[in-house]
């Protein structure tokens, strides 16, 4: 069985820095790294290094990074073949700093990831008979994830959308097609119009998502562990305490560990388990695609604190 994953596709521009820097301040950073990146891509790889047949569906523009960003995906086994070259533009792109705590700020340039459309629609149709989920996230058009996320439903395949970066005009006929939801507390805060910032609000938040059709939320909450509110239940899942040191992509290997671990047929509270200990490995590295574990990491890692 696969996971599908539709999304962005960028190359990060990565910057370490004692601190981040204020409005209109300049400061010396420590070092600077180019990296594959994007929602989409670092899920993509995220699962695939778990041992997960992963397919990537998206974009990369007519550069420079283009080559660089589809041999990186395939070399850590995720399928590019639906993944497709646009001529009209560059590659998308991410500038980010990340701080000595482990912190970051990032600015996203769209690029190609604008430009999905009906050509990568047709790719997901060929590969959903063969899907077990279909992993979401909201750096592509609004309009492409809510005909993505459609047609999987349609085809009984499992939604999981990660609504980040998070958006003002999340559409309200999106939330029926979801299986699972996977907001931080920023973007929970966004979406439901008050503060999340630990379990019990972040239940109250799950629960008002649900009451616009969606199934299953699981609301991340950082190194305070993650909330998930199902149909009939509801439970707290501890984060791992580990030394971190870059905090980037660490929800994208937590979406990544989740699927996987659906995948295979665990229930969704050991696959918040799986999610939660992937995302916190990938916080003890820098970078996003190179900082994902891989399954003797995480079998290691979880056998270690059992």
């Amino acid at each position: 069985m696969t996971i599908i994953v539709f999304g962005s596709i960028n190359i990060d521009l990565a910057a370490k820095t004692p601190r981040l820097p204020q409005p209109g301040e300049t400061i010396i950073g420590s070092n600077f790294f180019t990296a594959g990146g994007g929602k989409g891509a670092n899920q993509a790889v995220a699962a695939a290094r778990l041992g997960i047949s992963a397919h990537m569906i998206g974009r990369v523009g007519n550069d420079k990074f283009a080559e660089e960003l589809l041999t990186s995906l395939q070399n850590y086994g995720v399928n590019i073949e639906n993944v497709l070259i646009d001529k009209n533009t560059h590659s998308g792109v991410a500038v980010i700093a990340v701080d000595d705590s482990g912190q970051n700020n990032i600015i996203v340039i769209p690029g190609a990831n604008n430009n999905l459309g009906e050509a990568d629609i047709e790719c997901l149709e060929k590969l959903l008979p063969s899907a077990t989920s279909l992993l979401l996230q909201l750096e592509i058009p609004l309009e492409v994830v809510l005909k993505a996320a459609k047609i999987a439903r349609e085809a009984g395949v499992r939604v999981i959308l990660d609504p980040a970066p998070a958006v003002a005009d999340f559409p309200i006929k999106l939330y029926p097609l979801i299986d699972i939801i996977t907001p931080n507390e920023v973007e929970a805060s966004q979406l439901v119009g008050f503060p999340v910032n630990n379990p019990e609000t972040a239940i109250l938040a799950a629960k008002q998502l649900q009451e616009r059709g969606v199934e299953n939320v699981i609301v991340k909450l950082g190194d305070r562990g993650a909330v998930a509110v199902t149909a009939d239940d509801s439970f707290f899942v501890p984060a791992f305490a580990v030394r971190a040191i870059d905090t980037v992509a660490a929800g994208d290997a937590f979406n990544g560990g989740l699927a996987a671990a659906l995948d295979g047929g665990r229930s969704l509270s050991e696959a918040m388990v799986w999610g939660s200990a992937a995302g916190a490995l990938c916080t003890t590295k820098a970078g996003a695609q190179v900082a994902m574990c891989d399954r003797t990491t995480l079998d290691k890692f979880l056998h270690n604190l059992a």
